[in-house]
């Protein structure tokens, strides 16, 4: 069986699903799927809509609903207001995803919905995600991890399906940029994502994070992209420092995920500093 049949096949034996929807390839490929196999009425997309939903990924996710036909529904959630989370130890998705997964549960019982789903895929069972535990007490389901989808696959269907964003770069939440210790607040996750967007304004490509650590952004990218970064340094440094950063840096380690629990200080270079 191919990956998308064996989906297909694993969504086929739900009554109805709702799924937790963000416009990242994962969730994406399995609201579209869920949409598919069980009916419009019997799939929903529903996003959790927070200052640490990235817009431009909000974006992404409404285009893709609308060219798919799915049912969507867009819900508020507060984990800013959660202590737990705003404390941003590096367990605080689980905080985050506590709040996600009990509201979306509270909506899946009041439409009626046999299935709340994630879109977890066999590769992300072996990450740091403490999002899962939260899952996991929800009783949420994975169909991507249960169909044995891994990333790969997972971007080979979305490809297949002509879903567009089959190879867009990881998109986690806003939070995920702030040092941990440092509390998350919806001024700095906004330093972040103006500082995001004005890389990729640059032309910056492939994954890229602006490390929110106080006073200071870090910027990884691919070490394919050091040369623009470097190219840009006058206007990055400009905009960061207007954002109210005091010192600019570029880490040449290069992007890598959870590079927050790398231990050991990286390489960096200085782009900017106040003064």
């Amino acid at each position: 069986m191919t990956s998308l049949s064996r989906l297909e096949a694993l969504i086929a034996t739900c009554p109805s699903m709702l799924v937790g929807y963000s416009g990242g390839v994962d969730s994406a490929l399995l609201a579209v799927v869920a949409r598919r196999v069980l009916g419009k009425e019997r799939a929903v997309a529903a996003m959790g809509i927070s200052a640490s939903y990235p817009r431009v990924q909000h974006e992404r996710a409404l285009a893709i609903a609308a060219t798919f036909d799915l049912q969507l529904l867009e819900v508020v959630t507060d984990e800013l207001n959660d202590p737990d989370y705003v404390a941003n130890a590096p367990d605080r998705c689980y905080f985050c995803k506590s709040e996600l997964w009990g509201k979306l549960s509270e909506v899946a019982r009041s439409r009626g919905m046999a299935v709340v789903a994630d879109g977890t895929n066999a590769d992300d069972l072996g990450d740091h995600r403490p999002g899962l535990r939260a899952a996991t007490e929800r009783s949420i389901r994975s169909p991507l991890a249960e169909a044995g989808l891994t990333k790969t696959d997972v971007r080979t269907t979305a490809r297949e399906l002509s879903i567009p964003v089959w190879d867009a770069p990881a998109s986690p939440c806003l939070s995920s940029r702030v040092m941990y210790g440092l509390e998350v607040t919806p001024s700095r996750l906004r330093q972040v994502e103006e500082g995001e967007a004005l890389l990729r304004e640059l032309g910056v490509r492939g994954d890229l994070r602006v490390r929110h650590r106080g006073r200071e952004a870090r910027i990884e990218v691919l070490p394919s992209e050091f040369a623009r970064v470097r190219g840009q340094s006058a206007g990055i440094a400009h905009r960061l420092l207007d954002l109210g950063f005091d010192r600019i840096t570029l880490d040449l380690g290069g992007y890598r995920r959870g590079s927050q629990l790398d231990g050991g200080e990286p390489q960096l270079e200085l782009l900017a500093r106040r003064g």
